[in-house]
């Protein structure tokens, strides 16, 4: 992932897809299974660019 990363902002078709959606669904709780994100920059800004996006709804602990 973070190799494809520096070379594209998404995973598909230079912009923002389903493929995106569904891959942030377990990377971003990818530190919760032992990985260090902060080894990944390029992923780190990926999920930046996806939770910033206007209809992100992040999950929430209730």
């Amino acid at each position: 992932m973070d190799d494809h990363l520096a070379q594209h902002d998404w995973f598909v078709a230079d912009r923002y897809t389903i493929a995106d959606i569904a891959l942030f669904a377990y990377t971003h709780a990818a530190e919760d299974g032992g990985f260090t994100l902060s080894d990944y920059p390029n992923v780190c800004r990926w999920l930046n660019r996806v939770a910033s996006q206007p209809s992100h709804t992040p999950i929430t602990e209730e």
